[in-house]
This record gives C-alpha cells, sequence and structure tokens, in this order.
C-alpha cells in the first residue's frame, strides 16, 4: 500500500464514518431517551433512500400507503384510550378531532401532495424534502403503536419488542420496494483532483450534511427548550418528570428526530452504493459499534467511534476484504469488556 491508495481509503472511511456517525448520534439519542436500544435505525435508512429513489423514477413511493396506514392505526389506539378512561379527558370531541387531524388528515395531506407531484419532474431538494415528509413522520408513529404501551417495562422487554418492529419493518420494506436494490442520483457530480486524490462532490455532501447536522444537533440541545427537555430526560429520566417534562413526549420527539437522521443518511449513501430493502440493517449496526463506543451516552465518543469504524472498515476492505466486516463487528468486544471492568454496574430498578 502506497500513500495515494492509503489516502483514497482514508476518504472512503471518513465519508461512510459520517454517515455512521449519524447514526449513532441517533442511537444514542434514542437510547438516552426512552431506553430503547433502536435496532430499526437501519430501516429508516432504506426507507429514506428508497423513497427518493421511486421519486426520482416518477413512481408513487409505497410508503405513503404505509404512513396512512400507521396514522390509522395510531387514531384507533388514541380513541380506544379515550373510550376507556374518559375521565382523562374533559374535551373528548375537540380531542378527537385534534387527534384525526394529526394521524388522520396529515398523512392522508401527505399521500395527496404526493400523489400530485411524483410524476412531474421535480428539483432534486424537493425530491429530498418530499422524501423526507414521508418518511419522518412513521418515527413517532412506531414509538406510539410499539414502545410508548410498555415505556415503563424493563430494557430487555424494550429490546425484544425493538426486534420485532425490525423484523416487521424489513419485511414490509420486501413488499413495498421488492428485492431490486436502487440508486438515487448523487447531490454532485463535481470531481476535485488534488494530486493523485480525487475528491468526489458526493463525498464532500456527506461530510459536509454530517458536520452541520452534527453542530446543529448541539445548538439544538444547547439552545433550545425541548432540546433541554431532552438533554434533561436523558440525563435523569426521574428528575425530568418531577420537573414537569413529559417522557411521552420526549419519546415522540426522540424518535422524530432519529427517523429524520436515518433517512437522511440513506438519501446520502444511496448514490454511493446500492441500496436494497434490508441494507439498512448492516449500515445501522455499524452505526451502532459506534454508539457502543460511545457508551450508548456519549455523542463525541459515539462520532469518534463511528468515524474509527468507516476507517477500520476501508482499510480491513483493502487488506481483508472478505473478512472486513468480521472485523469491524469484532471491535465491539475489546470495548465492551472495557466498559464491563470500568463502568459500576446498578440495577434497572435503581435507575
Amino acid at each position: 500500500m502506497d500513500l495515494s491508495i492509503a489516502t483514497i481509503l482514508a476518504q472512503d472511511g471518513i465519508t461512510t464514518g459520517a454517515i455512521y456517525a449519524l447514526l449513532a448520534l441517533a442511537l444514542v439519542l434514542v437510547f438516552s431517551v426512552t431506553r430503547v436500544i433502536f435496532i430499526p435505525q437501519g430501516e429508516f435508512v432504506s426507507y429514506g433512500a428508497l423513497t427518493l429513489a421511486a421519486l426520482q423514477s416518477q413512481k408513487f413511493p409505497a410508503t405513503c400507503w404505509m404512513l396512512v396506514a400507521m396514522g390509522a392505526a395510531c387514531f384507533v389506539v388514541e380513541a380506544g384510550g379515550l373510550v376507556r378512561r374518559p375521565e382523562r379527558c374533559r374535551h373528548g370531541a375537540r380531542t378527537l378531532v385534534t387527534l384525526a387531524g394529526k394521524y388522520l388528515l396529515f398523512p392522508i395531506a401527505v399521500c395527496a401532495v404526493t400523489r400530485g407531484l411524483f410524476m412531474q419532474p421535480l428539483p432534486m431538494m424537493v425530491q429530498i424534502a418530499l422524501a423526507l415528509l414521508i418518511v419522518i413522520p412513521m418515527g413517532p408513529f412506531v414509538y406510539r403503536l410499539a414502545f410508548e404501551p410498555i415505556a415503563g417495562t424493563p430494557t430487555l422487554l424494550l429490546l425484544i419488542v425493538s426486534v420485532a418492529v425490525h423484523f416487521a419493518m424489513v419485511g414490509l420494506g420486501l413488499v413495498m420496494f421488492g428485492a431490486e436494490g436502487s440508486r438515487t442520483h448523487a447531490f454532485s457530480d463535481a470531481t476535485w483532483n488534488v494530486g493523485t486524490l480525487a475528491i468526489s462532490g458526493q463525498s464532500l455532501w456527506v461530510i459536509g450534511t454530517a458536520v452541520v447536522l452534527i453542530v446543529a444537533l448541539y445548538l439544538y440541545f444547547d439552545r433550545s427548550i425541548s432540546g433541554k427537555a431532552l438533554r434533561a430526560t436523558s440525563v435523569n429520566r426521574v428528575g425530568a418528570q418531577l420537573v414537569g417534562i413529559g417522557p411521552t413526549q420526549a419519546g415522540r420527539l426522540a424518535l422524530t428526530l432519529a427517523a429524520g437522521l436515518g433517512a437522511l443518511c440513506g438519501m446520502l449513501v444511496a448514490p454511493l452504493t446500492t441500496i436494497y430493502y434490508d441494507s439498512g440493517f448492516l449500515i445501522g449496526l455499524k452505526g451502532f459499534v459506534g454508539a457502543i463506543i460511545g457508551g450508548l451516552v456519549s455523542y463525541p465518543l459515539a462520532a469518534a467511534g463511528s468515524v474509527l469504524v468507516g476507517l477500520l472498515e476501508s482499510y480491513s476492505s483493502f487488506w481483508a476484504s472478505a473478512y472486513k466486516e468480521v472485523i469491524v463487528f469484532t471491535l465491539i468486544i475489546p470495548v465492551l469488556l472495557w466498559r464491563s471492568l470500568t463502568t459500576p454496574h446498578a440495577e434497572e430498578a435503581e435507575e
């Protein structure tokens, strides 16, 4: 390996590491707020990429129908709760109207807008915005249907439900998108030559977007009221509830941000590699390795660990291509051993 090859591999590793970093931040956010190890994070990567691919090929994305179905299911669950416990709501009719607008009218409106626009040649940014509008609401819908009813249960049960949601979303992805993979158009076709290194515009888009989002998340958690509420919930859930921060709203907001980050990661990586209905699982799993390095609590360590995973994967693909996945996931073992020896253990009931 000479210097030029090492530089090319480093560029690829940093690019993929930036994607893994965003996914790791989403996983850390969801776990710290809700105690859910959000295994379906990768499915939002696939859904975002394949929804954008459908729009670019002027096909109506089937994720619209899934959004409407999930919204209807959420409405039925919420309405059923009002019927069973009417004393919790003094204005039942007004609440039902609000729920209908949130869970029925909004998904139907998104579906109608998509149906009116998908056959037209839309600018890239409009396609991305429309795809995000379709995929992001699935995050809080998933939380409402799968995790909110069992929010107070042990972490192991939440993990089991998370695995079940993952398999359900993978199966629905196969039904909606089929077994064929898709690529999207690159955000930029430009290429810059720096010596022997060719830097693609898409790589710069990936790295630049990751940096911007990381800075935006930092400012959001540091400056905004809702961001401070999420940070307080992640530090001490019981204390956050005592000062009036609702865990339900925090969980829904965390899943909304995670869905947005996952969908955007899928759109960034889709021009670089073919995305299949189940490709997001492996991508999300590598982001999970980065999150594990951060102990599922530290955002900077999770981001740094994700870049390390990207570099390790890139160089492993050169030295031992057949074993690159094994090498990447083996990184978890020493990290878990080190954290097991250095982190004080506490019973879940004491948290």
